[in-house]
């Protein structure tokens, strides 16, 4: 009797205990916590970002934070070990967080461009470079070297066109970030850098730039890049709020217009772990993984 009544007690307190660390679990996750890989200025990510978290808040009923991190591997890391819950990444840095994790990456959404994707590569227009053989004995920068835009496809182009960068450019340099890229070609620091071709679009478009000294010379095929990315350990619910969030911003609405312009987006549009089977087989490809 007396044991019984003791197992009982116990029982009802472990489940009491168990009750109460679900709850405060589910308290805990009051703040969504979004990062973004740095492919422009911090200021920049945040201009950029700043209205999306807005509209997340108030899709989601939760705080949303956006810390900007100060590179590329910084944002990997960050999804990899939970320290933050959603990262805007390239496709190259979404490969590498998803080999670091064992798989626990889960791609939610991209933007309808990310699934025609292309870099361009820039010289000063009297440079007399007019090919990508033309880039051969030069200065030549990419973006970070975990960039997808900046430095995975263009080199993967390269090779492709029997272009080895260590062997056949005379200096190879590293910018860290699109705007970066631009300034190096315009300050004369290199001859000639390859990046995004949506961050080149904008500066041409806010005549950021002068396109009758420092042009595109080669563009190159479209390939898969950047989506929002969640670890496999968020709850569903959460999940799927937060991609039905993404794909519901409508160009129709001014206010969701105005997201996706600074997202440099027509719409988002879902994607799966698939899409970038082949910018993995080009990074290994690379000698990039």
């Amino acid at each position: 009797m007396h044991h019984a009544f003791i197992s009982k007690f116990l029982s009802s307190v472990c489940a009491g205990l168990l009750a109460l660390s679900a709850m405060s679990s589910a308290q805990a996750q009051t703040t969504l916590r979004v990062t973004t890989i740095p492919e422009e200025a911090a200021t920049e990510q945040v201009r950029k970002f700043t209205p999306l978290a807005t509209y997340l808040e108030k899709q989601l009923g939760m705080k949303v934070l956006f810390t900007p991190v100060t590179d590329y591997p910084a944002a990997v890391e960050s999804l990899v070990n939970k320290k933050v819950d959603v990262v805007w990444f390239g496709g190259f840095t979404f490969v590498q967080a998803n080999i670091r994790s064992g798989g626990k990456i889960v791609p939610l959404a991209q933007r309808e461009e990310d699934t025609r994707f292309q870099s361009v590569f820039i010289a000063k227009t009297n440079s007399g470079i007019k090919t990508l053989a033309d880039m051969k004995g030069k200065q030549v920068s990419f973006g970070s070297q975990s960039s997808t835009s900046g430095h995975l496809m263009p080199r993967s182009f390269l090779l492709q066109a029997k272009i080895e960068p260590e062997k056949d450019f005379k200096r190879i340099a590293y910018s860290g970030a699109h705007d970066a890229t631009i300034a190096s070609v315009v300050s004369g620091k290199v001859d000639a850098a390859a990046l995004d071709i949506t961050v080149w679009k904008k500066f041409v478009a806010e005549n950021k730039v002068d396109t009758q000294a420092v042009n595109v010379f080669y563009t190159t095929p479209p390939y898969f890049n950047y989506n929002w990315s969640v670890h496999a350990d968020m709850p569903a619910d959460l999940r799927e709020k937060i991609k039905a969030a993404l794909l519901a911003l409508n160009p129709a609405n001014p206010e969701h217009a105005e997201i996706l312009k600074l997202n440099r987006s027509s719409r988002y549009i879902a994607t799966t772990p698939e899409n970038y089977k082949g910018l993995e087989s080009a990074a290994r490809s690379a000698g990039l993984l």
